[in-house]
Parts: C-alpha cells; structure tokens; sequence
C-alpha cells in the first residue's frame, strides 16, 4: 500500500477512527462498519445479520480508497447497482486521507450510504 510502517499506521489509525465514530451509533450485534487494506486499496464496508439467517453476517460495500502512489493522491470511490467501482463525484480525490472520509461521513449524494 504506502512505502513506509509509519505510513501503513497511519492510515490504519485514520481508518479505525472513522469506524469506531461511526459504530458508535448503532448496536454492535445488528450493524458494524469495519475497513480492509487490500493492495493500495481501502475498503470501507458495512458488516450486519443476513435479513434470511442472522447468524450468518454479510459484509456491503461503503467506499473504495484507492492510493496513487505515483502522484501521492488518494481517490475516493462508490459501487454502483451493477458492482463496478466509479470515481466519486464532484469530490474524487486528495492528498489527506481524512478529507475523504470526511466525504464519506456526508455523503452528499447518497452513493455511499444509499
């Protein structure tokens, strides 16, 4: 993902804060909002009961960082009905992870959240 452990803590932190912000509204065994790093990408995800068998827990998808190594960006993403990953419009991108989420977190448009 990023060059460097400092880096890669970094990001995690960020990560775990949004999460643990968000998780605070909701009961922990009905609705869970967690992250995975997979490459230069990060995932962020809802967690929660399958409607049909509530032991078994499905994970859907939130938002997709992708990091830019090259130009040191982050790019900020949302699944559409049809699963293909789509830039995030009109505010796409930046070199602070935490304004992303920031992004994420209002979702002005309703991409993220529904």
């Amino acid at each position: 993902m990023v060059t460097s452990e400092f880096e890669i803590f970094k990001v995690e932190k960020i990560a775990s804060a949004f999460c643990a912000e968000r998780n605070k509204h909701f009961p922990p065994d009905e609705l869970r909002i967690d992250y995975r790093v997979e490459g230069q990408n990060l995932f962020v995800f809802e967690v929660r009961p399958r409607w049909d068998n509530p032991n078994v827990t499905i994970e859907i998808m939130v938002a997709k960082l992708n990091y830019k190594k090259s130009k040191q960006i982050w790019k900020l993403y949302c699944q559409r009905q049809n699963m293909q990953w789509v830039l995030y419009e009109p505010f796409d991108s930046s070199k602070d992870l935490q304004v992303l989420f920031a992004e994420i977190n209002k979702d002005r448009h309703g991409c993220c959240w529904g």
